[in-house]
């Protein structure tokens, strides 16, 4: 059995002592990715829409690195600091999810890493 650690200069550097994603024989484990900007290892803004953007767009590249993608994401889990948000989440997951979307579950946080409003985790499969 492998166990390929994945990286990508298209999203940010593991913040602590974790790998950005892990690829097996079958599966792609992406660990939580929240909207910070590889480019200047910033937040890229203080909405939930535009961190939600940068979250997935952060995903979506990780998982493209191991050669998977966002339509082989199997099952996504969400971190929100304010349920209050679920809704302008949502119509961003929408935007990258329109078809087939992947199981999912959204939890209410006290607290995200560099003060992020929504952070996503996911699991997809391997191509």
């Amino acid at each position: 059995m492998s166990r390929i650690v994945i990286t990508t200069d298209k999203a940010p550097k593991a913040l602590g002592p974790y790998s950005t994603a892990i690829q097996t024989e079958q599966f792609v484990f992406c660990s939580g990715q929240t909207g910070i900007d590889p480019a200047t290892n910033e937040l890229v803004g203080e909405d939930v829409e535009s961190q939600t953007r940068q979250v997935l767009t952060n995903l979506k590249n990780v998982l493209e690195a191991s050669g998977s993608s966002l339509s082989l994401v199997v099952k996504t889990t969400v971190f929100l600091r304010d349920m209050a948000d679920f809704p302008k989440m949502n119509a961003i997951y929408a935007e990258f999810f329109p078809k087939n979307p992947p199981a999912r579950s959204t939890i209410a946080v006290a607290g995200l890493p560099k003060n992020a409003q929504v952070e996503i985790e996911a699991t997809a499969l391997k191509k």
